[in-house]
């Protein structure tokens, strides 16, 4: 009998003592529901090691019921965390928001609020790639949900993924307010480091939306939070704009701590429109979108979070 057999034949017999902890009788009253949870979660892993995913997804759904009758809020939710991985197996990935989010709301009834955060974290890492607009959704909402702990820490980290998200979508009006929102949270921690490097972030959204006197004025408000070669690189940029010099633009665009950026923001530069609509020189070849995210992601390597 193979591996997958086994695992198979394991899960059945699981599922049926699962079903008799379930039943009642004159002299069993209430269902064992603790047990029967038990049984159907190690039936749902048989499953999903002999690759029946569908079967794995029904025995962890049966688990979940199980759990909240007994208000076992989180040992359901851990099982909805299952659940997203499976739809990951059965490449499902547009199912992962509603387990995602009930998961959440779980961890939230048990007074986990960290948990539930973090299980919108791995469901966004999931998604992100193919479905970023999903992946936005469950970090912005992962921000709304830690800052219940009023944890600011792990709020900026999350809007951190919002920002870049917005910018990858090219929705700039939305970023240039989420990442005002993120140097929020670095002030109340006092990360000034931080806040010069967003600086340089919003400063290219606000040149990307084509509106290089909020550029300024933001440069001016918190400019005093970067470093040398940051303020050097921002003065002549802006300058550069100011008097529409779009050689000198693009000369301060391809500056090399700009092209070491997070990649989202690296490439941005790459596509912000200079002054009088002079382009960068393209490569023999050409030089789209694509070609600077694959170039940008070899040079970074682990850009992304």
């Amino acid at each position: 009998m193979s591996v997958a057999a086994k695992k198979i034949a394991e899960a059945e017999q699981l599922v049926q003592a699962a079903e008799k902890s379930l039943k009642t009788s004159l002299l069993k009253w209430v269902p064992d529901y603790d047990s029967a949870a038990d049984e159907y979660a190690k039936a749902a892993t048989a499953y999903r090691i002999a690759k029946s995913f569908d079967k794995s997804k029904e025995c962890l759904l049966k688990a979940i019921e199980c759990y909240k009758n007994n208000k076992s809020w989180f040992h359901a939710a851990k099982s909805y965390e299952q659940i997203i991985l499976i739809c990951k197996d059965l490449d499902k990935l547009t199912d992962v928001e509603e387990y995602a989010n009930k998961a959440c709301s779980l961890y939230q009834q048990h007074g986990s609020p960290e948990a539930a955060a973090s299980a919108l974290d791995k469901a966004a890492k999931l998604t992100e790639q193919k479905y970023p607009e999903m992946a936005l959704r469950f970090y912005q909402h992962a921000v709304e949900v830690i800052m219940i702990e009023d944890s600011t820490r792990q709020a900026s980290e999350y809007s951190s993924k919002v920002s870049r998200i917005l910018v990858k979508l090219q929705r700039y009006e939305e970023a240039t307010k989420a990442l005002k929102k993120e140097i929020g949270f670095y002030q109340q921690t006092e990360s000034y480091g931080q806040i010069g490097r967003l600086v340089v972030a919003l400063v290219l959204v606000q040149l990307a939306l084509g509106d290089s006197v909020e550029a300024e004025k933001s440069f001016k408000e918190w400019g005093t939070c970067c470093e040398a070669e940051e303020v050097s690189t921002l003065q002549t940029l802006l300058q550069a704009f100011d008097e529409e010099d779009g050689e000198l633009a693009a000369k301060m665009l391809a500056s090399p701590f700009i092209r070491h950026m997070d990649v989202e923001y690296a490439i941005l530069a790459k596509n912000i429109p200079l002054p009088k609509g002079l382009e960068v020189e393209k490569k023999s070849g050409g030089d789209n979108e694509a070609n600077s995210t694959r170039e940008l992601e070899e040079e970074d390597g682990d850009g992304l979070c």
